[in-house]
């Protein structure tokens, strides 16, 4: 039975090391690893969460843009969790999007991302697969591959003048911002 994790907060040292490679996709405790994780990223109202969030040192995380209070415009997707997860490649055009993270509450900033990506990870299935995503996929797609190689999305941002608090983000938001 799945159960909802403890989210490290900024500042623990497990969000700002690179995440190990998962030697078996298929090892139970991976599965139940990710159950964790899709009801932890739930309950938190999340588009995303990779294992680094919850304490687990590994390349693995969960994309599953869909909306909810923190994201109502998000575009539904099936939840997908990505084993050993790389980027092959970004377009060169970039798009400043709002961002914000579990790991850092009552926080947003403004980060530029590749508006397209093409992308290769394993299933939980252990099989290879290759997507292409555009926009606010792409956009949770590369916050979350940041958190596997140590970053977090301030450290994206290009001026802090581009950070707000939450309640902000909301007004912001409310009034087309």
């Amino acid at each position: 039975m799945a159960i909802i994790r403890q989210i490290a907060q900024l500042g623990h040292p497990v969000l700002r090391g690179v995440a190990g490679k998962v030697a078996h996709p298929s090892d139970p405790s991976i599965h139940a690893l990710i159950e964790d994780m899709l009801v932890t990223m739930i309950d938190a109202n999340g588009v995303g969460i990779a294992a680094p969030q919850v304490y687990e040192p590994l390349a693995l995380f969960i994309v599953a843009s869909r909306s909810n209070p923190r994201y109502p415009d998000a575009p539904q997707m099936e939840p997908t969790a990505m084993i050993n997860p790389e980027l092959l490649w970004a377009s060169e055009e970039k798009e400043k999007g709002w961002e914000g993270c579990l790991s850092i509450p009552g926080l947003r900033g403004l980060v530029p991302r590749h508006r397209r990506i093409g992308v290769r990870y394993l299933t939980r299935e252990g099989d290879i697969r290759e997507e292409e995503y555009a926009d606010f996929q792409a956009r949770v797609f590369q916050h979350e591959f940041d958190h596997i190689q140590g970053l977090v999305f301030i450290d994206r941002v290009e001026s802090t003048r581009e950070l707000v608090t939450e309640k902000e983000y909301v007004r912001l938001a409310s009034c087309g911002g």
